[in-house]
């Protein structure tokens, strides 16, 4: 088996990004976090449509309604009430399905490209959609903190406990370098984060909330990681992009947080 190398680029962006992120969260007003949120969304939704419009480019009018709904489904997490959510849904769903009188691409692939266009916004939205709702509860700075810490231990206890350790696959048809090995030591690094968080800036949690969001949020992470390497595999494609150094594009980074804000937010809503 070999060993992957240490990626320095990958410590270099943490550091840029942790005090950043945490200045932008504790001290800045909610609506700095949701245009944060916005152009991560925005920024993964085009990754999403290169993936499958990679060998033509991307149509404008793609990039236009894309960008357009996305705004959208996230305005309608940060100011509730405005476009009913049904409404919304459709609108996008018409739209996708109407963007093909303005596209040049031959009507062979007029089945898959409205589905593309459609479930793009849907899916970075409505799932980054609750990062906003996070951020507006009770304890809300503090909650972003440990379900952005507990996803990251879980996504770094895995990558190093697979590299290291890894012998049985997880999942070889979609991603190769998935072990069991690699899920236990996710499963560990973010039962710790978890308690450390308890014990640094959430007192709230008890030690069952600790052992519960432990789990849930690593398996979330998880499905969310295969999802998306599910995605990349059927494009062809090694990385959604190039954004950020040692890390790829961004919705390579946003993939476990897709899946581990909305099970964190529901947890939190039932259990509290």
């Amino acid at each position: 088996m070999t060993t992957k190398r240490w990626d320095s680029r990958r410590v270099y962006a943490a550091l840029v990004f942790v005090p950043a992120f945490y200045a932008l969260v504790r001290y800045a007003p909610p609506i700095a976090f949701f245009a944060l949120v916005a152009t991560a969304a925005l920024l993964a939704v085009a990754e999403f449509y290169r993936l499958h419009f990679r060998d033509e480019g991307l149509p404008a009018a793609v990039m236009t309604l894309g960008f357009s709904a996305t705004a959208l489904v996230l305005a309608s997490f940060q100011w509730p009430g405005g476009i009913p959510e049904r409404a919304l849904v459709l609108m996008i769903i018409m739209a996708a399905l109407l963007h093909r009188l303005c596209a040049r691409r031959t009507v062979t692939h007029g089945l898959m490209d409205p589905a593309i266009v459609a479930f793009g916004p849907l899916y970075v939205g409505l799932c980054l959609g609750h990062l906003v709702l996070i951020r507006v509860m009770p304890e809300g700075e503090f909650l972003i903190f440990g379900l952005f810490l507990i996803t990251w231990a879980a996504d770094t206890g895995a990558y190093y406990a697979g590299t290291s350790l890894g012998r049985h696959k997880l999942a070889p048809s979609i991603s190769p370098n998935k072990t069991v090995e690699g899920l236990a030591g996710g499963l560990l690094a973010a039962v710790l984060a978890a308690f450390l968080a308890q014990a640094w800036f959430l007192p709230s949690l008890t030690s069952a909330d600790c052992g519960a969001v432990a789990c849930l949020l690593t398996i979330a992470g998880l499905l969310g990681d295969l999802s998306e390497s599910a995605m990349k595999r059927g494009a062809g494609v090694k990385d959604s992009g190039s954004l950020i150094p040692g890390h790829g594009g961004m919705l390579d980074r946003l993939d476990s947080l897709l899946f581990t804000a909305p099970a964190f937010y529901y947890y939190v809503l039932l259990a509290k």
